[in-house]
């Protein structure tokens, strides 16, 4: 593993992400348990309080919380550039995040406006906190230009996702008059193809070469794509927001959302390729998380290309298919896969850096054991392919669904967990190099 390039001295705490990684599981449990509580009433229609609820716990408590998480490592240790009082910061954030997403759950679940303005208050501080930090560092960055480049097109998307998101959400608090499906589509499109896409993206550039021992990406994508998926974003917007007044317009929306879905195709296809010629042919968990989220990357750009899942006459199913082929299939298994990479190479490298004791040092593959990987990856597997067929089949399905997200998070969560103890009971004892 090629970690010459990383500023490991400039890591900060391991509590910093931790809290983030060891809390996003919860909250798709919390995710499952509202789809069992719900039943086939979660899969009316897009815009049920309960979709809305787990959509927002899935984006903000898991997608969300392990992003903030890693870009908190990140910064320091791949762009050279620490966050100001990050372990200030990181409370903060995570107590604000937290709470934040579960009042915006319990406000949709519930209906009671004092709770979704109590959401969007907790939601504005927990990013405004977050973004003002992440930017601060950005700023500074000097090293790895090509995954800085994807963070800042990231944390920039995100600020456009989260004014979206607290326009529509004011919209439903305060009773403004607000145009919902353009402004749904923009906090969307920002939100999936922008903040999440581009992270994982510019992230990808580095670390799939690292954690996966694969060539590098080809040169010309990892210097233009980021870049050329943020503009069209930015010329999208304006297209989509006035789709309805010209067919020109329109037909100018359709045609750059073609070609984001053709940025994050020739992604997909990029690292299913380099993956196939990787260094060590020895079975590999991220690799196989990489492939579902690639897989789901690729379908998702083929629903876009269609028309099919944003059209007047989109059924409620591709709706939903979209959705989970997105947030699940895309953003989830990728989170999954780096969490097996970046948490046992954590309690690795802070224990390198004990200055010494009694026991011994762990190598990575004892730290979350592949066989424990390996039956929540089957589980994961399980919880995408129910989803996606609960949204076709929500009598049959809608149950078997979420007792497999359950499952698959609280598998997760315990292996994450365990890999804290190992640290925490080595610490205590001390370790000998």
């Amino acid at each position: 593993m090629a970690t010459a390039a990383l500023s490991l001295e400039q890591a900060p705490p391991i509590s910093v992400p931790l809290r983030f990684f060891l809390t996003a599981p919860l909250f798709g449990i919390t995710a499952a348990l509202v789809l069992l509580a719900l039943g086939t009433g979660a899969w009316t229609t897009r815009w049920s309080a309960g979709a809305l609820a787990v959509t927002h716990l899935m984006t903000l408590g898991f997608l969300a919380m392990v992003m903030i998480g890693a870009l908190m490592q990140m910064l320091p240790v791949v762009a050279g550039a620490p966050v100001a009082r990050v372990r200030a910061v990181s409370r903060v954030v995570h107590v604000l995040l937290s709470l934040g997403t579960l009042a915006l759950a319990g406000g949709f679940l519930s209906g009671k406006v004092p709770v979704l303005r109590l959401a969007l208050v907790l939601l504005a501080l927990a990013f405004i906190v977050f973004i003002g930090a992440a930017a601060g560092s950005l700023v500074r960055a000097r090293a790895a230009a090509v995954t800085v480049r994807g963070m800042r097109y990231s944390v920039t998307a995100l600020a456009v996702t989260v004014c979206m998101g607290l326009l529509l959400g004011s919209g439903l608090a305060w009773h403004w008059p607000l145009a919902v499906p353009e402004l749904t589509a923009l906090h969307l499109f920002w939100g999936l193809l922008g903040w999440v896409g581009l992270l994982v993206i510019g992230v990808g550039f580095q670390v799939v070469p690292m954690f996966q021992t694969t060539p590098p990406y080809p040169r010309i994508m990892t210097s233009h794509l980021t870049r050329l998926i943020f503009v069209t974003l930015l010329l999208w917007s304006p297209a989509k927001w006035f789709a309805g007044h010209s067919l020109l317009v329109h037909d100018s929306a359709a045609t750059l959302a073609s070609l984001l879905g053709l940025g994050y195709a020739l992604f997909a296809a990029a690292t299913l390729a380099l993956q196939r010629r990787r260094r060590r042919e020895m079975p590999d968990i991220t690799v196989r998380f990489w492939r579902i989220g690639m897989a789901s990357l690729l379908a998702g750009a083929v629903l876009g290309w269609a028309g099919l899942w944003e059209s007047k006459a989109a059924s409620t199913s591709l709706e939903f298919t979209w959705g989970i082929l997105a947030i699940f299939g895309f953003g989830v298994s990728v989170i999954n896969g780096m969490l097996y990479k970046i948490v046992p190479f954590l309690v690795w490298v802070h224990l390198q850096a004990n200055p010494g004791g009694r026991g011994k040092l762990p190598n990575m593959k004892e730290i979350v054991p592949d066989r424990r990987a390996g039956i929540q990856f089957w589980l994961h597997l399980s919880a995408l392919l129910l989803l996606a067929g609960a949204a076709w089949m929500p009598r049959l399905l809608a149950y078997p669904a979420a007792v497999a997200l359950g499952s698959s998070n609280l598998f997760l969560w315990a292996n994450l967990t365990g890999a804290y103890r190992l640290y925490a009971r080595i610490l205590a004892s001390g370790i000998s190099r």
